[in-house]
């Protein structure tokens, strides 16, 4: 079966996506020949994202975040725009995502369970105060609240869990849906990746520009881009 052979069949479609979602939106990835971890830095990307860095060497850490982690001109692509489709002609149950970057949300889907957080979220880490991306992309050295607490992002960096109702709701959504298409990403990040083997459905495909360890066990395998792979459904 084919892609929109697959579709017609399902009832209740869940998508996971990682990094190879937004990169046609002009997002790089990490992993990838270009991506951020094969750019030099004073420190690999790795470190910076952690939480120790975070509280360690805070001032670089925003340095590295505005440059390289918030992309607030991206625009949702077609995988987006497709997602937000399927899911409001009550095919897609729910995108399941480990980026930060809000492109499905700013698309029109309603149900994103944003495993890793999100760049359009941040709290003062004294007070709890609200604060956008656009704040912490105009401000300069360590963002500070009005109440003189430090700001920090709503991401989920190394060493930090992830939300324990995100990923009961991700897993409950896997667990319970017919259809499973996995995109863009090379499922290595844990304990993201792991969700997939929750999947007891009909229907598991795979849409990744390259091959990933899950490839032999799914029924379908596309080896391209995900927005272009979409754009191609028929909503019926």
């Amino acid at each position: 079966m084919d892609l929109q052979e697959i579709l017609d069949d399902s009832h209740k479609v869940v998508f996971f996506g990682g990094a190879g979602v937004s990169t046609e939106s002009g997002i790089p990835d990490f992993r990838s020949v270009d991506g951020l971890y094969n750019q030099k830095y004073d420190y690999p990307p790795e470190e910076i994202l952690s939480h120790t860095f975070f509280m360690r060497h805070t001032k670089a850490f925003y340095d590295f975040y505005r440059d390289k982690m918030l992309c607030l001109t991206a625009k949702p692509n077609k995988a987006h725009l497709k997602l937000a489709e399927m899911e409001k002609a009550g095919l897609l149950s729910s995108v399941i995502t480990q980026n930060i970057d809000g492109l499905h949300t700013a698309a029109g889907s309603k149900k994103v369970l944003e495993l890793h957080g999100s760049v359009h979220r941040n709290y003062c880490m004294d007070c709890g105060k609200f604060y956008t991306a656009e704040d912490i992309l105009n401000s300069t050295g360590v963002p500070k609240c009005s109440c003189g607490g430090t700001i920090k992002p709503n991401v989920v960096l190394y060493e930090e869990g992830l939300d324990d109702a995100t990923v009961t709701e991700a897993v409950r959504e896997i667990s319970s849906c017919d259809t499973l298409i996995i995109a863009g990403t090379s499922l290595t990040v844990y304990p993201a990746a792991g969700m997939v083997r929750y999947f007891k459905g009909k229907h598991l495909v795979l849409i990744n520009r390259d091959e990933t360890s899950m490839d032999s066990a799914c029924d379908l395998v596309i080896h391209g881009k995900v927005g272009e792979t979409l754009d191609k459904i028929v909503i019926r």
